[in-house]
């Protein structure tokens, strides 16, 4: 009897013990989540030749793509001047349209006249500023297809005549006055090109002397003709037969009549 109450009590131990072992453990304590880093915003692509790439599409700013490339200050002086930056704006990223500039470098500038820029009115500014950019956005390889005269912002025609010819790697641009080409691409993407040239584009209606009119050649005055003689109208002929009848005629009369006053004077 002692001992199956010790082997009931040894039973009851080891169901306490296995019970205490058995017993979930404390779970460890989390450590707050840890927000992700961000990178910060990459600045825009370079091509390996320096030409500004954009990553991504966004509002374009024309002066602020020069300002980058820091020796357009002249053209973009006249950009905002002219108000052109505005409408280039608005074309840019509130329109399909695209665009293509050629960009007169600070050194391009410095080689007109001296008081060249100064001399133009308002209106010649924003026609000159314009005569560099095309409405529709052109890649180099393009320009190999283009229909010249191209067409500006300024206009078309022969005041504003615009030539691209290609000759292998060079686009070749002539206005009549200004021969140049494409001396480095400064920005590309798929709405616009800014092409780098070194010698501003003259329109060759604007920069040609004009003639002075001429004032209308007096009129020559015409000497007063001379009267017309009378026609001298002949009096007929007279048949050489005819007068010598008319001769004896008046002979016979002076007869008869002499005659006649001789007898009348014997009568009396």
């Amino acid at each position: 009897m002692a001992q199956q109450s010790f082997f009931s009590f040894s039973i009851l131990l080891l169901f306490l013990h296995c019970t205490n072992a058995q017993s979930p453990a404390a779970s460890p304590v989390q450590a707050p989540p840890v927000a992700p880093v961000q990178a910060p915003p990459a600045p825009p692509a370079q091509s390996p030749s320096g030409v500004q790439v954009a990553a991504s599409p966004g509002p374009l700013d024309v002066v602020k793509i020069l300002g980058k490339a820091s020796h357009f200050s002249v053209f973009v002086r006249l950009l905002k001047a002219t108000q052109v930056d505005t409408e280039l704006f608005l074309q840019l990223n509130n329109t399909n349209n695209g665009a293509t500039i050629f960009a007169p470098s600070d050194g391009a500038f410095s080689g007109l006249k001296v008081g060249t820029l100064n001399s133009l009115s308002d209106g010649d500014k924003i026609e000159l500023v314009k005569f560099h950019i095309l409405p529709t956005f052109i890649s180099t390889s393009q320009f190999q297809t283009v229909s010249n005269p191209v067409r500006t912002l300024a206009g078309a025609g022969n005041r504003f005549a615009l030539n691209v010819t290609t000759g292998g790697n060079l686009v070749n641009i002539t206005t009549g006055l200004t021969n140049t080409t494409i001396s480095g691409t400064v920005y590309t993407d798929s709405r616009v090109a800014i092409y780098q040239v070194d010698r501003v584009l003259l329109p060759l209606d604007m920069f040609t002397p004009k003639l002075p009119a001429q004032a209308p050649s007096p009129a020559v005055a015409l000497a007063p003709e001379k009267p017309k003689k009378a026609p001298i109208v002949e009096s007929p002929t007279v048949p050489k037969d005819l007068s010598g009848a008319v001769s004896s005629f008046v002979q016979n009369n002076w007869a008869l009549l002499a005659a006649g006053t001789v007898s009348a004077m014997l009568s009396s």
